[in-house]
């Protein structure tokens, strides 16, 4: 069975709640198991628990899960920006996918509720990727 490990932001819990919820029924469905997860402030915190996740050896893949929503400035997008390079590079460097189950920036709250099926790909994207990289 495949061990995920998942990184959930609080920030927008609303919204990244549900997106667990179809991740951990995904991951049952493809024959895989949420093992551990971490909750972080906002995605912009994520690198840092991914690392955890990476350094303790005991997933396979990790998963991440957060929601940016538009403000008035391009705060939005610069947090999406920098955690998303981060996090390419801690795969990279760690030889193990991890997924990007982040929407936004330049979304709205109404599109972020129609956006909680990030999770359910970020599993797919995690369990294909263990998968074919084996």
């Amino acid at each position: 069975m495949i061990k995920l490990g998942a990184v959930v932001s609080e920030f927008n819990f609303d919204i990244t709640s549900m997106m667990l919820a179809l991740a951990k029924e995904h991951a049952k469905f493809l024959d895989a198991e949420i093992t551990e997860i971490i909750a972080v402030p906002g995605v912009y915190d994520m690198p840092i628990a991914i690392k955890k996740l990476l350094d303790d050896g005991n997933v396979d893949a990790v998963i991440t899960l957060g929601c940016v929503i538009e403000g008035d400035t391009e705060h939005d997008e610069i947090v999406v920006q920098h955690a998303a390079r981060k996090i390419t590079d801690l795969s990279l460097e760690y030889n193990k996918p991890v997924t990007l189950g982040i929407s936004g920036p330049g979304m709205t709250r109404l599109e972020a509720h129609k956006r909680v099926e990030y999770g359910k790909r970020a599993v797919e994207a995690a369990v294909k990727l263990v998968k074919r990289l084996s």
